[in-house]
């Protein structure tokens, strides 16, 4: 009898052609979408929209398991969401972070809660739509990679799985580009194959300040947005609605670009800078994993991502001894943000993936770049 895989089903097309992929490969498949949303959006029109695990995407997901003759279903994973998930993106927020809910979604529900729940069933592999590679080196040490299609790897979102996690995951989309992944949706008549991507925060349908009103008003009342020197030069609406390294929308008329450089939660205040202000040397990362190789006892040189669509950067990469990992850019890089994740990288192997605590100054004398 052929092994039996889990398949993480959002609605989306990716998800869609990763489940009828391992169907034509032989695969016993059971679909699997996860209601994951707050209490309070858990009935209303306001629910139904076309972000990942929404009311709708359920109905998708279904009528994709039944065109391909696969059991569906939808499993209640909404207490573990708010506590690993949502209450972490408020948390963030506090604190004067920018969170990233959908790498924590993949570390603790995805690869971990879902995958217990898949190995319970006897299963022996969970799949989703993600773009990236698993693979295995000669010591036995199982890797994560980037996909062949470089404008839609999630390599990045995936910097948190561990060996464990690896050894049970299918990523069936990896050898394909998007336009592929269309046309066999089309070749196989799946209802998602013209399906639009969701660009939206999953639990959040429509616009997110209304939830953080909800949640966390602290974060959406206005307060000032001053220069290093602490001098009032305008009014912002949230600390929430800005992030470091910002240029755009902060309604100061200043004559030149200023950049935020600091959020700062304790006094509700936006700190802006010169343009130099918003470049760092390197950052301090912190909850590392060491995906592809164990972690390193000196410098290694890696390439270094600091958001998920960021070009890599040349970087030396430590272990400190505090647990954290220094990481120092050959060029200084615009808006290193506290809250956000850092995936290191050699050639298309991910290494690690840390969160980063703070950014570090250039060094004295060091180039700036433009902003461009």
């Amino acid at each position: 009898m052929s092994d039996l895989v889990v398949v993480a089903m959002s609605g989306g097309v990716d998800s869609s052609v990763a489940a009828a992929l391992l169907k034509e490969q032989g695969y016993r498949v059971i679909g699997v979408t996860l209601n994951v949303w707050p209490e309070e959006l858990s009935v209303g029109v306001e629910s139904r929209h076309s972000a990942c695990c929404s009311l709708d995407s359920v109905g998708d997901a279904r009528r994709v398991a039944d065109r391909l003759g696969i059991p569906h279903y939808t499993l209640n994973f909404r207490d573990l969401f708010e506590s690993t998930v949502i209450q972490d993106f408020l948390k963030e927020y506090r604190r004067g972070r920018t969170p990233n809910p959908c790498v924590r979604c993949n570390r603790f529900v995805k690869f971990e809660a879902l995958l217990e729940r898949a190995l319970s069933w006897g299963a022996t592999w969970l799949a989703t739509g993600h773009y990236a590679r698993v693979g295995r080196s000669p010591d036995g040490r199982f890797s994560l990679a980037k996909a062949a299609d470089p404008s839609k790897d999630q390599s990045y979102a995936l910097c948190f799985l561990t060996q464990e996690q690896l050894a049970h995951t299918l990523l069936p989309l990896s050898e394909l580009t998007k336009t592929e992944t269309r046309v066999v949706a089309a070749r196989l008549g799946l209802p998602t194959a013209e399906k639009p991507d969701s660009q939206e925060i999953c639990f959040v349908p429509g616009n997110y300040g209304d939830f953080l009103r909800r949640r966390v008003p602290e974060v959406v009342r206005p307060g000032p947005i001053v220069n290093r020197g602490g001098d009032v030069l305008g009014t912002h609406q949230g600390i929430a609605f800005h992030t470091v390294g910002q240029r755009k929308g902060l309604g100061i008329a200043a004559g030149r670009p200023l950049f935020v450089v600091e959020i700062d939660p304790e006094r509700n205040r936006v700190v802006v800078g010169e343009r130099e202000d918003a470049y760092s040397g390197g950052l301090v990362a912190e909850d590392l994993n060491w995906v592809s190789m164990p972690e390193p006892e000196g410098p290694t040189r890696v390439g270094a991502r600091i958001r998920y669509r960021s070009p890599e950067v040349g970087a030396t990469a430590k272990a400190q001894s505090d647990g954290t990992l220094l990481v120092q850019f050959d060029e200084p890089q615009r808006a290193v943000t506290p809250g956000q994740v850092v995936a290191l990288y050699q050639g298309d192997a991910v290494i690690a993936g840390g969160t980063i605590r703070r950014a570090i100054s250039q060094q004295p004398g060091a180039p700036t770049q433009s902003n461009s």
